[in-house]
């Protein structure tokens, strides 16, 4: 911070070093997006992982790639025999890095409202999203004001919605929107269609009219106001 706050950190060997390691990434990543980008935009689901699949053997810490092998195995190909183990290690990877980046990734697989997630063992889906949960309130929690929300708290509040806990899931939609007036700067265009969203989840989770500013939204036809897949120990 001093060498940033004295200009003298753009002639630092640390700053030649974090250019250097950007740069050679870039040069590793440009000719996978060159392969994965048409096969993701034909569908062609088999390429696409075969592509990343070489990338997370030469990037292993890269979080986008191993998402998108996760995402392509249970949500494109719905190859639970081979997606299992990787989301598993996702989580675990998660955990151990202690990065709330890595655990909204492995979060939005398990409990993305925009998926379709009936196919996914549900007692280990829930087991995952429970332990997920914890770790991402501690590192982000609700009373801190400074770090934004949006990205790991609409999957967290979907675990609480399905596991029955509706309270709880519109409580954390309504520190998402908070936030979203934080000290963080989000761009406008993201900033409206996060709230958008937000608005429209929490108006789903009560069954009611919800606004934040000037959003407002009423409950979706079609969508359950009571639990859509209840945990496992909630049905019991």
């Amino acid at each position: 911070m001093p060498k940033i706050l004295t200009g003298s950190w753009r002639i630092s060997d640390e700053a030649k070093a974090a250019d250097a390691e950007r740069i050679a990434k870039g040069e590793r990543t440009m000719p996978i997006f060159v392969k994965l980008t048409p096969a993701m935009k034909a569908q062609d689901w088999a390429k696409a992982l075969s592509v990343v699949e070489e990338a997370v053997a030469v990037l292993p810490d890269d979080v986008n790639f191993r998402v998108l092998q996760a995402d392509l195995l249970l949500h494109k190909m719905r190859d639970l025999q081979a997606g299992l183990p990787v989301m598993r290690q996702l989580v675990r990877d998660a955990i151990n890095k202690k990065s709330a980046l890595w655990m909204a990734g492995a979060m939005r697989q398990l409990f993305d409202p925009a998926n379709d997630n009936s196919h996914l063992p549900q007692a280990e889906r829930f087991a995952m999203g429970n332990e997920l949960s914890g770790h991402i309130l501690a590192i982000n929690a609700p009373q801190r004001g400074d770090a934004p929300k949006f990205l790991s708290y609409p999957a967290v509040a979907q675990y609480y919605y399905e596991s029955g806990n509706k309270d709880r899931a519109s409580e954390l939609i309504e520190v998402t929107l908070k936030s979203l007036d934080g000290p963080a700067p989000i761009p406008d265009n993201l900033k409206q269609e996060v709230m958008s969203e937000s608005v429209q989840t929490l108006a789903n989770y009560k069954g009611q009219k919800a606004c934040y500013g000037s959003v407002c939204a009423t409950p979706q036809p079609g969508v359950s106001q009571s639990t859509k897949a209840q945990a496992p120990e909630e049905r019991r």
